[in-house]
Parts: C-alpha cells; structure tokens; sequence
C-alpha cells in the first residue's frame, strides 16, 4: 500500500485533536461549541483555516474581528497574532494546516 491514512474523530463535542505531523505539514482538527474560544496566540508558521462547519470569528493583530463560514479557506501568515471563538449558536469545525510544519519553519 502506497498511500498513508489519517483519521479524525466525527464528533460535535468540543475537540483540538492533531491529524497529521509529519516534516512537510501538520494538520489539526477542532470543533468548538458555542462562545468556546481557543486561546490567543501567534500563528508559529504559514497557517491555513479550513472551515468544515459553522461560523469562525477571528480577530488578526490589530484589525477588526471578522466572520468566516464553512466552505471558506483563510491563510494567516507567520506570525499574526490571532483569536478565534465560535460566537454563532451552532457548533463549529475546522482544520488548520500549518506549512510548512512549525517544527521546520525558519530552521526552528
């Protein structure tokens, strides 16, 4: 078999689960529920938001909080200081995927 598989868990409870850290990439999934938030931090490498389900509110640095909905792909660059919290009433899900992985970003 040439192909590798990764599994991620299909749940509405909330989640940070790691998918995938291998050299190239590494992937996350989260669901969040409801005003659940993850804590603020900077993106440690390029960092793209893959919205499966829901609503995402993120506020970037210094700009205004903005609203993203399932079927939307955001790229946030190394570095940016970012908030995210599902302030919608449904649940919310999505991955991120970082690329290069952190772990290789920079020569870190």
């Amino acid at each position: 078999m040439l192909e590798n598989i990764y599994s991620f868990k299909i749940t509405e409870d909330t989640i940070i689960e790691k998918i995938l850290d291998d050299p190239n990439l590494a992937i996350n999934h989260i669901v969040l529920k409801p005003e659940e938030k993850l804590p603020e931090h900077n993106a440690n490498s390029n960092v793209y938001l893959v919205i499966l389900k829901g609503l995402l509110t993120i506020k970037l640095d210094l700009q205004e909080q903005a609203e993203y909905s399932a079927g939307n792909i955001i790229n946030i660059p190394y570095g940016a200081r970012m908030n995210i919290t599902n302030k919608s009433h449904h649940i919310l899900e999505f991955l991120v995927v970082k690329a290069p992985n952190p772990k290789n970003y920079g020569g870190n």
